[in-house]
């Protein structure tokens, strides 16, 4: 190498040499940064995978999708509370709508496995079910209910009548039956909460009421998906367990001892012996509509409500548990101090 060029070399080495020293320490720093973010989004893949896979064991064994259970409970949960605490007529404006729905998925269903029945009768019977129950008196409401009941048996044989369209004897004292069986299942047993919600103190029994039932399920589900191994009635509903009803009974008696107590301000064991009427009643409702499912041939009543089902889905173990709710609140709502 040549004198020159070692002066070539020389010159401006000073500020040569620090641009190089920057250049090469921010181009160490971009790389830490890329190494630091390349190995942050792969513990972030890793932990998303990890929580899909157990979300989908999760699902699998349960037979729902927990988190849009979770976010849809939490809403209805939120609008049953403020309606029940604050206004209670608002409950009408939950209540009725859900029924409603309800009634309408059980009838689509029927319709669906080959049952002929009339969609607007039983939403028209169903109303005027709910109505009567709320704003007039216990006779008035056990009067509708019966003409409802026989009104929708006449409207379906006159429509048979009048299709003549050569269906079978059975197949038509089967249509009449489920005529009069859906509005004893649903907006009957309903409308119960309603004569309990128009009593003094009602809303709060009908909230209790609610909350045991949902505590039971809870349980039940968490039990269930944790310790589930010994099935209770697997040609109904095999996914129900029972260390699930374990978890389902003792989830409801801390509920109802709580509530008890703390609300309703009956003895704990008048407390106790609500919440295990309101247990045995949601498990009575909730094989119930699984045995109904079972026999239309289907997993839910409709989509309507995503991780849920149908309405109808989430008011099985509520419908049953009106009957003791509003039995007990007679016997025991004397105790209250």
């Amino acid at each position: 190498m040549s004198d020159t060029d070692d002066a070539a070399d020389g010159g401006a080495t000073p500020s040569t040499r620090a641009e190089a020293r920057r250049v090469a320490q921010e181009s160490s720093f971009q790389t830490h940064v890329r190494q630091a973010r390349t190995d942050f989004e792969q513990h972030i893949e890793k932990a998303r995978a990890d929580f899909e896979q157990a979300n989908e064991r999760i699902n699998e064994r349960s037979g729902r999708n927990l988190l849009s259970a979770i976010a849809i409970g939490v809403l209805i949960g939120a609008a049953v509370l403020a309606s029940l605490l604050f206004v209670k007529w608002l409950f009408l404006l939950f209540a009725i709508p859900a029924v409603l729905l309800g009634i309408y998925e059980f009838v689509r269903a029927l319709q669906a496995s080959g049952r002929r029945v009339d969609v607007v009768p039983h939403l028209i019977g169903g109303l005027l079910i709910l109505l009567a129950a709320f704003f007039y008196g216990h006779w008035t409401h056990w009067v509708i209910t019966y003409a409802v009941v026989a009104a929708l048996i006449v409207i379906r044989l006159v429509a048979q009548m009048a299709a003549r369209n050569g269906r079978r004897y059975g197949d038509v004292l089967a249509d009449a039956l489920v005529a009069g069986f859906v509005p004893l299942y649903v907006p009957l047993l309903a409308s119960l909460a309603l004569v309990l919600l128009r009593q003094e103190q009602g809303e709060l029994w009908v909230l209790a009421m609610v909350a045991i039932a949902v505590a039971a399920d809870t349980g039940a589900y968490a039990a269930g998906v944790a310790f589930g191994r010994h099935p209770m009635a697997p040609r109904i509903s095999p996914k129900k367990t029972w260390e699930g009803f374990a978890g389902a009974a003792l989830a409801a008696a801390v509920v109802a001892v709580l509530l008890g107590i703390l609300m309703l301000h009956i003895p704990w064991w008048a407390a106790l012996l609500f919440g295990v009427a309101i247990l045995g009643s949601a498990t009575i409702g909730d094989l119930g509509e699984s045995m109904i499912k079972r026999d239309l041939g289907i997993k839910d009543m409709s989509s309507a409500l995503p991780g849920h089902g149908g309405v109808l889905d989430r008011l099985d173990s509520i419908l049953p548990s009106t009957v003791p709710a509003l039995a007990l609140y007679f016997l025991f709502f004397p105790m209250a101090v």
